[in-house]
């Protein structure tokens, strides 16, 4: 089982990837702006569900490759950063498509099946989820504390429950405040910004010390 400090890294890895404003949390805002809190939180959780059914699909297809080969682990994570830097700059490059697509109010609202089935399917596909799970949680791994896979299944159900928190988070705070942020689409730009820098040094974070590794 992951120890301490192990655990405590790897959950404030996992704030970090979660408070960029990235697919998900860029989709939660956007139903927040559009519908409101109850819908922003249900989009959450959909979001929630759909990045853990993510989780187990990698955890099961990688856990037992990655037990065998240390050189595949580190190929993972060097084009896991370096997939991150790129989604960091495609951010930045679309900052203003982006949010002029998160001001558009549809003209008839989701019931909430719809509401949770959209968040799963931006869970399911978000690349950013996809590249976390396959390139940074295996450096949490313990390979004599047991089974890999089983490992990165509970680092997915940690990272599932923060982030329906944390994009619950945004999307009560967007909700109660949305007039704020619809009257300028500077604001949500901002956001895209931030959200893109932070991506691209998280992506520099993961490369760095693997390559300072395997040059030492």
């Amino acid at each position: 089982m992951i120890e301490g400090r192990a655990l405590i890294e790897l959950i404030i890895a996992s704030v970090a990837i979660i408070l960029i404003p990235g697919p998900s949390v860029m989709f939660v805002i956007a139903r927040a702006v559009a519908w409101g809190r109850i819908t922003a939180v249900l989009t959450a959780l959909g979001n929630a569900l759909g990045m853990l059914l993510l989780s187990v699909f990698i955890a099961i297809g990688l856990g037992p490759l990655l037990q065998r080969s240390e050189l595949l682990l580190m190929v993972v994570q060097v084009l896991g950063g370096l997939y991150l830097i790129h989604l960091g700059i495609d951010a930045y490059r679309h900052r203003q498509e982006h949010a002029d697509d998160m001001i558009k109010i549809e003209e008839v609202k989701p019931s909430n099946f719809q509401i949770l089935r959209q968040g799963f399917t931006v869970g399911a596909l978000n690349p950013k989820a996809l590249v976390f799970f396959s390139a940074v949680f295996p450096q949490f791994v313990d390979a004599e504390a047991g089974s890999i896979t089983f490992q990165l299944l509970m680092f997915g159900l940690i990272f599932a429950v923060l982030s329906f928190l944390l994009d619950g988070m945004w999307g009560l705070l967007v909700g109660s405040s949305r007039d704020w942020f619809v009257t300028s689409k500077n604001r949500l730009v901002v956001l895209r910004v931030v959200g893109a820098v932070v991506m691209m040094a998280l992506g520099i974070g993961v490369i760095v010390p693997v390559l300072f590794e395997y040059l030492n």
